[in-house]
C-alpha cells in the first residue's frame, strides 16, 4: 500500500543518513583531535583512568626538575668535599715533613695555616641555591621528593631521598690537649696503677711541670727487643706521656741521626684503658711510619696494642734506645678530631706537637672521604631515581595513548567507508522521496 501521508521508505533512508553523518562525525573529530576518546562522553571509564595517569605524569615532570635540583646540590657538596680531602691530604704532607729533625717547623705550620683557610674558604662557597650541605650550619637531613605513589585505592602519597649533611667546617668551638700538672698519688705504687712498664729498674718522674727525661727516669731497650707499657686504669683528665730517646730519625738528606720524640693522650670522660693504648700506639706508628721508613729487614721500630691492652713497643733499629713514661691528672682532653666538623685542624701545632698532629690529621682526612663518599652516593641515588622517573613517564605516556588515541590507519580507511554511505544514503532518500510523485501518476 502506498500513502501520500507516509513515507516509510524516506524514513528509513534518513534514518540510515543521519546514523552515517553522525559516525561521519566521530570519525572526522578523531582526525582533527588524533584522540578515539577526547571527553568524558566518549567514554567515561576510559577518560577518567586517563585523566588520572595525566596528572600523575604531570607530577612526575615537576619531580624529575625537583631532583635535578637536587643533584646539582648534592654535587656541588660532593665537589666540596673531595677538594677539602685533597687539601687535607696535602696537609698531611707537610705534617710528615715536620716529623724531620732538620726543618723549620715554624714555616710548615704557616703553611698548615693557609691550608686550613683554604678549607675554610672551600667549604663557604659550597652551596646551590643557598643550599650549603658541608658548613655545618644544621644537623638535619635534606629532603629530596623523589617519587609519588598511588596504591590499588588511588591514594597518593610521596617519596623523599634523605641526604645527610656532612659537616667540614673549620670555625667551630674547640679547645686544645692539655697536659695535666698534677701528681697521681703519693706513692710510686699510686703511679704504676695507671701506667707502668713493668721494669723494677725504672723509675717515673712525676714532679709537676716540664719533665726531664733523664737516664735515671728511662729504660732501656736493647736492638732486637722490646718493652711492654700497661695502661691499669683511667680516668677524665688522666694525661699518659711516652718519650722516646736515642732513636734513629730519617733526615731530609736521606741519612739518620740520633733524636727524640714525645708522645701524650689526655684521656676524655668516655675513654677506656683500650682507647688510651689504641690512642698512643696510633700517634706511634704515624711518627715511626714518616719519620723512620722502613729498611731492608722492615721497619726500624714498631708499636702494637697486645691482647691485654697493653701497649707494645718493639726496637729493631740496630741500636739501642730509652723509653720514658709520666702519668698526671687534671688535664684537658680538648676537642677530639671527630667532633665539631673539622674544627679541631685549629689543633695541630707540628712546632710543638707533630706526633699528635699526624694522629690526628689522619682522622680528618677519613672525616672528609666519608663526606664525600656519602654524597657520591646520594648523588648516584639521586640520579638514578630521576633516569627512572622520565621512563615511567614516558611508558605512562604511552599507555594514556594506548587508551585514548586514535588509530589512524583504521580511522582513514572508515572515513572513506563512510564517505561512500553518505553518498549512497542520500541517493537512496531521493529515490524514496520520488514516491509521492508516482502516486500523482494514478490520478492522470
Amino acid at each position: 500500500m502506498s500513502s501520500i501521508l507516509t513515507n516509510s521508505s524516506a524514513m528509513v533512508a534518513l534514518q540510515t543518513l543521519r546514523g552515517i553523518n553522525k559516525n561521519l562525525a566521530q570519525t572526522q573529530n578523531e582526525i582533527s583531535t588524533g584522540k578515539s576518546i577526547s571527553n568524558a562522553r566518549d567514554n567515561a571509564a576510559v577518560w577518567s583512568i586517563a585523566k588520572t595517569m595525566d596528572s600523575d605524569v604531570r607530577g612526575f615532570k615537576a619531580i624529575s626538575d625537583t631532583l635535578a635540583l637536587g643533584s646539582s646540590t648534592v654535587a656541588v657538596a660532593r665537589q666540596a668535599a673531595e677538594t677539602v680531602t685533597d687539601l687535607l691530604t696535602q696537609m698531611k704532607g707537610q705534617i710528615v715533613a715536620a716529623q724531620e729533625q732538620n726543618v723549620d717547623r715554624g714555616k710548615i705550620q704557616t703553611d698548615i695555616v693557609a691550608l686550613r683557610s683554604q678549607i675554610e674558604s672551600v667549604v663557604g662557597a659550597a652551596q646551590f641555591n643557598g643550599l650549603n650541605l658541608v658548613d655545618g650550619s644544621s644537623a638535619s637531613n635534606v629532603e629530596i621528593l623523589s617519587s609519588l605513589d598511588r596504591d590499588a585505592a588511588g591514594n597518593v602519597s610521596v617519596s623523599n631521598i634523605d641526604v645527610s649533611r656532612q659537616s667540614l667546617s673549620v670555625s667551630g668551638p674547640v679547645t686544645s690537649m692539655t697536659i695535666g700538672t698534677t701528681a697521681i698519688g703519693p706513692a710510686a705504687a699510686d703511679r704504676d696503677a695507671v701506667f707502668t712498664n713493668g721494669v723494677a729498674t725504672e723509675t717515673q718522674n712525676m714532679a709537676p711541670g716540664p719533665i726531664t727525661w733523664e737516664a735515671a727516669n728511662t729504660a732501656a731497650v736493647a736492638n732486637a727487643s722490646d718493652i711492654t707499657l700497661t695502661v691499669g686504669q683511667t680516668f677524665e683528665g688522666a694525661s699518659y706521656n711516652i718519650a722516646l730517646t736515642g732513636i734513629n730519625v730519617t733526615m731530609q738528606d736521606g741519612t739518620t741521626t740520633l733524636g727524640s720524640r714525645e708522645f701524650s693522650f689526655v684521656a676524655g670522660a668516655n675513654d677506656g684503658v683500650n682507647d688510651v693504648a689504641s690512642a698512643l700506639v696510633n700517634q706511634l706508628n704515624s711518627f715511626f711510619a714518616s719519620a723512620t721508613p722502613p729498611n731492608g729487614t722492615g721497619p726500624s721500630y714498631a708499636a702494637s696494642v697486645g691482647d691485654a691492652g697493653e701497649i707494645v713497643i718493639a726496637n729493631t733499629s740496630g741500636t739501642d734506645m730509652r723509653v720514658g713514661i709520666a702519668v698526671s691528672q687534671d688535664g684537658d682532653p680538648g676537642t677530639p678530631a671527630n667532633a665539631g666538623g673539622l674544627a679541631a685542624l685549629q689543633n695541630i701545632d707540628v712546632v710543638n706537637n707533630g706526633a699528635a698532629a699526624l694522629d690526628m690529621i689522619d682522622g680528618l682526612i677519613d672525616k672528609a672521604i666519608s663526606a664525600s663518599a656519602g654524597f657520591g652516593s646520594a648523588q648516584s641515588r639521586i640520579e638514578t631515581q630521576r633516569e627512572f622517573i622520565q621512563n615511567l613517564s614516558d611508558a605512562l605516556t604511552t599507555g594514556i595513548g594506548s587508551l585514548v588515541d586514535a588509530d589512524m590507519e583504521a580511522t582513514s580507511a572508515k572515513l572513506q567507508a563512510l564517505q561512500v554511505q553518505q553518498q549512497l544514503a542520500t541517493q537512496s532518500l531521493s529515490i524514496a522521496n520520488q514516491q509521492p510523485q508516482n502516486i500523482l501518476s494514478l490520478f492522470r
